[in-house]
């Protein structure tokens, strides 16, 4: 298939290149205005794209599938006015306007594939989340709708589409689990707060083969939680991770000590408490590659 990857330079867009070009597939990552082409993956080629103007480059015709991966990062920095601006553009309007360039084509891609996150649930304490369960309150959650939202317009050019809202993803390469690592090998992980938090997580290996499986299986269709059967409490996280990394983890980051350094973003995305399970995938038959902790950050970490 011919497919195109907007957000093809980050961590997941990287790995499902290179995944998608060993499987035979033509990658056509798509390259705004202000970038180099020759930077990022070497997967494929580049196609431009300024979704300022909603210009896509012709080497994008007769596209079979597009992942919008696209989006500044939500940990990148304190969440000031402008810094919300920028996540919010960077995935709304941005989905809006290759939904607009979608439109145009005579031949349009049979599916569109939008990474979106978990965070649309909102700090849900101990209740069981799936793809039927109401979206949350706060500002990740109203994003998450908005975002989705723009996607779900492509339903009308007669588009499959796929909202996959990711969990926290384990990856060696970058990501969460790249950032916690550092004081648990020092020893002086812990606990994030009460402990109590649900953490709903996935490898990297098993966010690339649910991308080709949305890709591939015409019957799934909507929302679909990226996330693994087995989430756990942080505290749990804590004490599994500091076994794969062969240190204790016995000092806990109170909660007023996070909100002091990250602001609003820490109890967004530290604090927040979300059990979520992967209904859709487990109804149509996805057997994840990794399923339960120990094992994933074994394999994760493995010749780390």
């Amino acid at each position: 298939m011919k497919i195109l990857v907007a957000g093809s330079s980050g961590l997941v867009g990287t790995a499902l290149g290179s995944t998608l070009a060993r499987a035979g597939h033509t990658v056509c990552r798509l390259v705004r205005p202000q970038s180099k082409s020759g930077e990022g993956p070497k997967e494929g080629f580049a196609v431009a794209w300024n979704p300022a103007t909603g210009e896509l480059g012709g080497a994008g015709v007769g596209a079979d599938a597009v992942v919008n991966l696209a989006g500044a990062s939500i940990a990148g920095g304190r969440w000031t006015a402008e810094r919300k601006a920028l996540l919010r553009s960077s995935r709304v309007d941005t989905t809006r306007a290759l939904v607009g360039a979608l439109a145009k084509m005579n031949v349009r891609p049979s599916v569109l594939v939008l990474a979106s996150a978990i965070g649309i649930y909102g700090n849900r304490g101990d209740e069981t989340l799936t793809e039927e369960s109401k979206p949350g309150t706060g500002f990740l959650a109203d994003l998450a709708k908005e975002w989705e939202a723009e996607a779900l317009k492509a339903e009308a050019l007669g588009i499959r589409v796929v909202l996959a809202r990711f969990g926290i993803i384990l990856a060696r390469e970058g990501g969460a689990l790249a950032k916690m690592l550092t004081p648990f090998k020092l020893g002086v992980g812990g606990r994030l707060g009460s402990g109590k938090q649900w953490m709903s997580w996935v490898t990297l290996e098993d966010v690339v083969a649910i991308l080709r499986f949305a890709i591939e299986n015409a019957s799934l269709r909507g929302a679909v939680n990226v996330v693994s059967s087995q989430p756990v409490q942080n505290v749990e996280f804590t004490k599994v991770l500091g076994k794969a990394v062969h240190r204790p983890a016995p000092f806990p980051a109170p909660a007023f000590a996070l909100r002091l350094a990250l602001g609003e973003m820490a109890d967004a995305l530290l604090l927040s408490s979300q059990c979520v399970l992967p209904q859709a995938l487990e109804k149509l038959g996805y057997r994840f590659l990794h399923a339960d902790l120990t094992s994933a950050l074994s394999a994760v970490l493995a010749n780390s």
